[in-house]
């Protein structure tokens, strides 16, 4: 018996150390949209640090809305700053639905959750330092309404 429970502490001590090993540094940041109403003149902004250079990173754009919402996609302009750098900005379209699908993100009762990978490979950052990221909707209805809430994650590899 007592070495059965020796057995199961050893396992459960190396268990944990293989999950501490493997876990993934994360920045994520969401800011809420009043009222459900993204206005053109609302661009949500984010600073987040980068300390090392030498890993690959993972960065998503993160959208809650409604079922309500009326659009399989969302345009946005997003800006983006590297450490003593000028802001860069690019327009994109993100799918959000499909008529086949439905949803594309994952949901709960009548809230949905996208996280939309925007390099389609990891990133090697160049630089530390305070990164700047600023997202901006740019749909043709103004405000853009059932909007929860915008966000970023940064994932590190």
């Amino acid at each position: 018996m007592a070495k059965n429970y020796s057995s199961v502490i050893l396992f459960i001590i190396i268990s944990l150390c293989l999950a501490a090993c493997s876990q993934t540094e994360v920045f994520e940041k969401n800011k809420s949209i009043p009222k459900h109403q993204w206005h053109y003149d609302l661009k949500p902004s984010f600073d987040f640090t980068i300390k090392d250079t030498t890993a690959l990173y993972n960065l998503y754009i993160v959208l809650r809305h409604t079922d309500a919402y009326r659009y399989n996609n969302i345009w946005l302009n997003y800006y983006f700053q590297s450490p003593g750098d000028t802001l860069r900005k690019e327009s994109r379209e993100f799918q959000l639905a499909t008529n086949d699908k439905g949803w594309l993100g994952t949901g709960m009762d009548d809230i949905y959750e996208h996280r939309i990978k925007l390099t389609p490979y990891a990133d090697k950052v160049k630089r530390t330092g305070t990164y700047k990221f600023i997202l901006e909707n740019i749909m043709r209805e103004d405000p853009l309404k059932e909007v929860l809430n915008v966000g970023i994650r940064i994932e590190k590899q």
